[in-house]
């Protein structure tokens, strides 16, 4: 997997790994936008990392809904430094769906979904971008769609 410098467009090598207890002292609200602390709290927590420097510049809160046979994405953020026209990388939140895509797809086969409850001013964002399908207040991916971002995002 990796992400794109905004400016120069060189590729970085990027790998998801689970939240650990020592990675929440590094992880500030100002950064995240959220409380990750308490986004803990029935998920599971991951974190996107430069493979050369191990910096988290991305997180994700994933939760487990085995009777729909999907994963929920509680939270999903970049790091402060990459949201936005100066963000440094591209392609955060690509990898962290993609990442949920995997996962969803290593417990449910092919009956895996993913979903998410956007942000109102971003839930057009993640149908254009992603090719999330829209679900009323919800997004959700499966089928061809969740194919589409793993291949999209590769490992």
């Amino acid at each position: 997997m990796h992400v794109i410098e905004s400016q120069g467009g060189t590729k970085s090598l990027v790998v998801v790994r689970t939240l650990d207890k020592g990675d929440l002292a590094k992880i500030k609200r100002k950064e995240y936008f959220f409380d990750w602390k308490s986004a803990r709290k029935g998920a599971d927590v991951y974190k996107l990392c430069l493979v050369d420097d191990d910096s988290i510049i991305g997180l994700v809160a994933l939760v487990n809904v085995p009777t729909d046979q999907r994963i929920e994405i509680k939270l999903l953020a970049s790091s402060k430094a990459n949201v936005g026209s100066s963000k440094k990388y591209e392609g955060i939140a690509g990898c962290l769906l993609s990442f949920a895509c995997r996962e969803a797809i290593s417990l449910y086969g092919e009956l895996a979904c993913i979903s998410l409850l956007p942000k109102t001013e971003l839930k057009q964002h993640y149908v254009t971008k992603y090719g999330m399908l829209d679900g009323g207040r919800h997004l959700y991916c499966e089928g061809k769609e969740l194919m589409d971002l793993i291949k999209k995002y590769p490992l």
